[in-house]
């Protein structure tokens, strides 16, 4: 059996990069203009400690729409730190996410221990079955986590950029 190409993941994390920005500067530039309309970012969480993604990881899960909505919520995820600082991963087999949790090579602060990265990563998770991993189904579903826990806000600013990138959904 061969693999589908997983032709639409570098634009995809290109988008989720260019996002990540935009709440990195969210302090000093809370209002920003997407698609015609002015929207103040939300605040997006960030996790001190792989036990706090942990934790996160199993709150989300366990919330009523989320069960409602996919069957794989049931499935317990176990979050572990990994090793190097270049991706985040979610591995099928044991359900679990691996995200670094340590500063980056240019010493700045981990950077996958935020909300959006985490939340990527489950949105994995949630497939009912294989699936191209960054296809449009994925893009759907991470879209509809993204609103229903940090807000409407930040689908629709990464919904926008995703859209900008040529990357299809769901």
């Amino acid at each position: 059996m061969t693999a589908t190409r997983d032709a639409q993941r570098s634009r995809v994390y290109d988008a989720e990069h260019l996002v990540h920005r935009l709440f990195d500067r969210s302090a000093v530039y809370p209002l920003i203009e997407v698609a015609g309309s002015r929207i103040a970012l939300p605040v997006e969480r960030r996790f001190a400690s792989i036990d706090s993604v942990q934790s996160y990881v199993d709150q989300v899960l366990a919330l009523g729409w989320v069960r409602a909505s996919w069957a794989r919520a049931a499935v317990p995820v176990v979050v572990r730190g990994r090793a190097g600082d270049a991706q985040a991963h979610y591995e099928r087999a044991g359900a679990v996410m691996a995200v670094p949790a340590h500063r980056g090579n240019r010493g700045n602060a981990p950077w996958a221990m935020r909300e959006l990265v985490v939340l990527h990563e489950l949105s994995h998770h949630l497939a009912d079955g294989p699936e191209v991993a960054h296809g449009p189904e994925f893009v759907g579903r991470m879209l509809t986590v993204v609103d229903g826990i940090i807000g409407p806000e930040a689908a629709l600013l990464l919904r926008v950029t995703l859209l900008d990138n040529g990357v299809r959904m769901a």
